[in-house]
Parts: structure tokens; sequence; C-alpha cells
């Protein structure tokens, strides 16, 4: 594994230009359907893009209801197919405490979701960290646990919230 001990950028205030981790996002998101040989449907990557809109983590039903505003009644399953197959991909990833999903800022690389969720604005970071990586495989490996799943979520104040 890499090491890419990093934090997304979602706690920089002003200093963060937002349309381009979008674009970046989405960029990224096409080369590795690409890659992988499936398919990055419309719907799928308006899903992605709405997930993506802002850096709080946003539930199904948000997403449906913008994209119903967008273009008429859109139905459950479409949404929830599409945030299915995006989880599948490891383009976004699924924030458990808030039944919400964010964007996943390296989604070429294994690795754990560590997430610092903010209580007061609900901004969530995510934060890359190779020793926590390893640490969770060596201790899933010693005691022969198969994870299916590594997120881990911190709650706190983000900087701005703090001041």
């Amino acid at each position: 594994m890499e090491n890419f001990d990093t934090v997304s950028l979602s706690f920089c205030g002003g200093t963060h230009n937002h349309k381009n981790c979008v674009t970046t996002a989405l960029d990224e998101a096409e080369q590795l359907c690409i890659s992988r040989g499936v398919r990055l449907t419309d719907a799928r990557k308006r899903v992605l893009e709405l997930v993506w809109d802002s850096h709080n983590p946003i539930g199904a039903y948000d997403v449906l209801s913008k994209l119903s505003q967008e273009s008429g009644k859109t139905a459950p399953p479409t949404v929830y197919r599409a945030l299915d197959f995006l989880l599948e991909q490891g383009l976004i990833h699924r924030i458990e405490s808030l039944n919400a999903f964010v964007g996943c800022s390296h989604p070429k690389e294994e690795h754990s979701g560590l997430f610092l969720i903010c209580k007061d604005c609900g901004c969530a970071a995510e934060v890359h960290d190779a020793v926590i990586d390893k640490t969770i495989l060596n201790k899933t490996d010693a005691l022969g646990f198969k994870a299916e799943q590594r997120v881990l979520e911190v709650r706190g104040l983000c900087p701005d919230c703090v001041a």
C-alpha cells in the first residue's frame, strides 16, 4: 500500500477550491470505471456529483429529493442502486452513524475510512493514514478476522467551529 497520510481538504476553509475538488473526483471516477470495465452511467455520475456537492455527508433520501427536483419523480431504487455501485467501486464511503454518504478522496487506494465529523456544522474530513490502515489489517489478520468494512468515525469540532 502506498503511504498517503493526508487529510481531505474539507477543513481548509476559504483556501479550498470545491469546484476543482468535485471535477477531480468525477474525472477520477470515470477513469477508474473505464480501467475496471464497469459503466459509470449518467445516473451514477449524477448521484456521485450530488454526494460530492459538499463535504457534509448526505443521506439517500436527500439525494433522491435533489434528483426529483431536477428531473421529476425519481424512483428510490435508482438512487440505492447507484449508491451501491459507487460503494462497491470505492468512490464513496458510508458514514454509518449518520446513515449518510461522502465522496472518497482516494478511490484508487485500498484504505480504511477514517472520518473526522464536526458535531456542529456536520462537515466530514476523510483522513488517510498508512499506520492506522496497517494496524487494522495486522490486528484483523492476527485474529483470523475477515474484515468486510473498515470505517472509523471521530466526532468533535472542525477548525471553523472551534474558532
